[in-house]
């Protein structure tokens, strides 16, 4: 006679094992502590076995049926229930171990020493919230163009132009590793090359040299009466060009006063290279009034935070203090390395392969197989301190002019 749920439920343990049979070899296993098991019983090549359907009262009596006739099934196309439920489970499991997600987890865990810190979580960020989702768990191998398409389309229909050259590209370094991992055959990101509206892009503001006698003033008058050491690392931005958050996070343990040099560790910088930066009479003078002040804040910031010592200068300030100078839209902190390649080569006539190495871009010509953190060094430090001696002979023409033109009214 066939099972009923009210017989399932009321099936007491007893000493031992004992079974209730629906028919057809599926059975309900009663244990001496209590719990119930489904099991269907049946031969194949002449050897008796039994497959597990699941426990009672998670998986119910009409659960447990579909199980036997689906298992029924398989018999009847002379194929092993159990052998059938273990290769679907070594599917299952290689394809978590090739999912999209895990082989871009593993891409990313090889990248990760060649990237900056901040640079590495906003790759795995953007893959987070933008592919993980809809692509995650899908086997690497049987993604295709379309639907990798209409993933990298929601993107562009949420306006989020910025972002879908970035993502793409990322994608199609998964999709690379994969190949060379042989996970997968195919990189489908490599097709959708050109599949999407792109934003202009807009380059950081920055002045023309014929600007410089106007910053220079700016800086000297200081009208808004920006803090002493926001003008300090202003200058000091123009003075190396650094990128923003370089300057800003500069330690102490980097400044070698007696050779003149910043050495930047490769930790802090863009291109996870050693970085170092000539300082010039101006930019040491400048420090040594910067270490003055913050000497008694015992922080290791050449910049500190102006109202948290132990933290460094936030980024944004230097950007900031040149608005407040009159030069919104027109400068930022960043754009100190546009206006000094262009002045440095226009002004000074050096040639770009020396600048591009001061700028820590490795040079496209043939001095960019012998880049290194201290190639052209001494080259460099005669160019900042040209650079340098420029700017004070610009502000002292300026201010020169100025008192004339006073003069003569």
């Amino acid at each position: 006679m066939n099972l009923t749920d009210k017989a399932c439920r009321a099936a007491q343990p007893k000493q031992k094992p004992y079974k209730l049979s629906d028919g057809k070899g599926l059975y309900l296993e009663v244990m001496p502590n209590g719990s119930k098991y489904w099991r269907f019983k049946y031969r194949f090549l002449q050897k008796e076995k039994r497959l597990a359907l699941g426990v009672y009262d998670e998986t119910g009596l009409a659960d447990a049926r579909k199980g036997r006739e689906q298992a029924r099934e398989l018999l009847r196309q002379n194929i092993d229930p159990s052998e059938e439920r273990k290769e679907t489970r070594r599917v299952a499991i290689l394809e978590a171990e090739t999912s999209f997600k895990s082989v871009a987890i593993e891409w990313h865990g090889k990248q990760i020493d060649r990237w900056s810190v901040k640079h590495g979580k906003e790759v795995l960020r953007r893959l987070e919230l933008n592919i993980f989702p809809d692509l995650g768990r899908r086997p690497i191998s049987k993604i295709d163009t379309a639907e990798l398409l209409e993933v990298l389309s929601k993107i562009e229909k949420r306006g989020a132009l910025y972002l879908i050259k970035s993502v793409r590209q990322i994608c199609s370094q998964v999709f690379r590793y994969g190949i060379q991992r042989r996970k997968c055959n195919y990189n489908p990101a490599v097709d959708l090359h050109g599949a999407f509206r792109t934003k202009k892009t807009k380059h950081f503001s920055a002045l023309e040299p014929k600007d410089i006698p106007e910053l220079l003033l700016a800086l000297n008058g200081n009208a808004p009466r920006l803090y002493h050491r926001t003008i300090r690392a202003t200058r000091i931005s123009m003075l190396t060009f650094a990128r923003p958050s370089e300057i800003c996070g500069a330690r102490w343990a980097e400044i070698d006063f007696e050779k003149k040099e910043w050495r930047i560790p490769s930790e802090r910088m863009k291109g996870r290279q050693d970085h170092i930066v000539p300082l010039s009479k101006q930019a040491l003078t400048i420090l040594k009034e910067q270490k003055e002040e913050t000497y008694r804040f015992n922080t290791e910031y050449v910049f500190p935070s102006l109202h948290k010592p132990a933290k460094a200068l936030n980024n944004n300030t230097v950007r900031l203090g040149l608005h407040k100078l009159g030069f919104k839209d027109r400068m930022t902190a960043h754009g100190f390395r546009a206006l000094a390649r262009t002045a440095i080569r226009e002004e000074l006539n050096y040639e770009p392969d020396i600048i591009e190495v001061q700028l820590a871009h490795k040079p496209a010509g043939a001095l960019g197989a012998a880049y290194d953190r201290s190639k052209f060094i001494k080259k460099r430090h005669i160019m900042m301190q040209k650079w340098a001696d420029y700017l004070d002979k610009v502000e002292k023409a300026t201010q020169e002019k100025i008192i004339k033109e006073k003069f003569e009214k």
